[in-house]
């Protein structure tokens, strides 16, 4: 962590489960200051006092603002000082979106303007954005948010010099046990002797833990380059195998799942990278880095020049990825530290 020591770092939308996740990984680190920047006091208070329990000693490392990304000055009272953004804050549930559409631009598209233009006013030297596989062919207003969000950072990237504000994003799939994720909705049908309601057991999703969110966010901090858009490699799974795995380990009835059909937006598979994007997107191992497009407007030179040559991959999507089994999937779920302490409950 020694590119953090000593340093602030701010986080949007930092009470939801990413910020957790960053704060038990950070905290007991070297670097100077977490600032949780989000609108819910209720949300802040209570991850103060969780904090304060159960890392006393270097809870004073986190200081919380309240505001909201789509007030601007309020983002600009958060960022003096700040070297580092982790940019969190939106709007994610596909539904609430698909009927309040204006609210989802609001949040994620002139909310991301907001934190960057600030972010530039004030210097900072790295923000990494978080968004989602629903950006690529979105159907959905969340989607479609989150896309002309990906849309603002690569415009905004070309409008100050890397070496004064690195700006990059990062998307990726369903974070398994996050905040309104089904995992936890399953786990209390299971208990209350309700069967696991399903929308259709053989859409895909991608699935991969807090902890990998992180590391696609650092592994973006330290090796993207401004205008980038990053994703992990992340393997799949049915949603009638996901609901089979949490069964499985909180002792449901496999017969009784329901199936109730699919809600407003969804789609039957996600996708990470599209076949335009994989066009001229970068392996880098266990990561996609597809570049920003730095051509200018004057477009009249590609009337008589361009480049025919591309990649060789084709769209990374849900359904054509690494397909999980019932047992991968269940092991991959049983090593969260959430299913550990539900199963502990279990126990006792």
């Amino acid at each position: 962590m020694s590119l953090f020591t000593n340093k602030t770092l701010l986080i949007t939308g930092g009470t939801g489960s990413f910020g957790n996740a960053v704060l038990n990984r950070f905290l007991r680190t070297d670097i100077g200051e977490i600032r949780i920047f989000s609108r819910d006091e209720k949300k802040q208070d209570d991850m103060r006092h969780e904090f304060q329990a159960k890392m006393p000693e270097a809870s004073e490392k986190i200081k919380f603002y309240i505001g909201d990304v789509r007030d601007i000055q309020s983002v600009r009272n958060a960022m003096h000082g700040v070297d580092y953004i982790f940019h969190a804050a939106a709007l994610k549930q596909v539904p609430s979106c698909e009927f309040f559409p204006i609210e989802a631009v609001k949040t994620n598209v002139l909310g991301t303007e907001n934190v960057l233009t600030a972010a530039i006013e004030a210097g900072v030297k790295n923000i990494v954005c978080l968004s989602t596989d629903k950006a690529a062919y979105p159907v959905n207003a969340m989607g479609t948010s989150k896309a002309m969000m990906e849309k603002v950072i690569v415009a905004k990237s070309r409008t100050v010099s890397p070496e004064k504000t690195k700006i990059c994003c990062t998307r990726y799939g369903n974070v398994m046990c996050s905040r309104g994720s089904v995992i936890p909705l399953w786990i209390d049908q299971i208990r209350s002797g309700k069967p696991i309601t399903i929308t259709d057991g053989s859409m895909t999703r991608f699935i991969m833990s807090l902890d990998e969110a992180v590391d696609l966010v650092l592994f973006a901090f330290e090796h993207g380059e401004s205008g980038d858009i990053l994703v992990q490699k992340a393997p799949a799974c049915t949603i009638q195998t996901q609901a089979e795995a949490v069964c499985e380990l909180f002792g449901g009835d496999k017969e009784n799942i329901k199936v109730i059909g699919i809600r407003h937006g969804e789609k039957m598979y996600e996708t990470l990278l599209t076949n335009e994007e994989c066009s001229n997107a970068i392996d880098m191992g266990n990561f996609y880095r597809v570049p920003c497009d730095k051509r200018g407007l004057n477009y009249d030179k590609y009337f008589s020049e361009g480049n025919a040559e591309r990649n060789t991959l084709t769209e990374f999507n849900s359904n054509n990825t690494e397909l999980l089994t019932v047992e991968e999937t269940k092991a991959k779920i049983a090593s969260l530290a959430y299913i550990q302490e539900e199963l502990a409950k279990e126990v006792n």
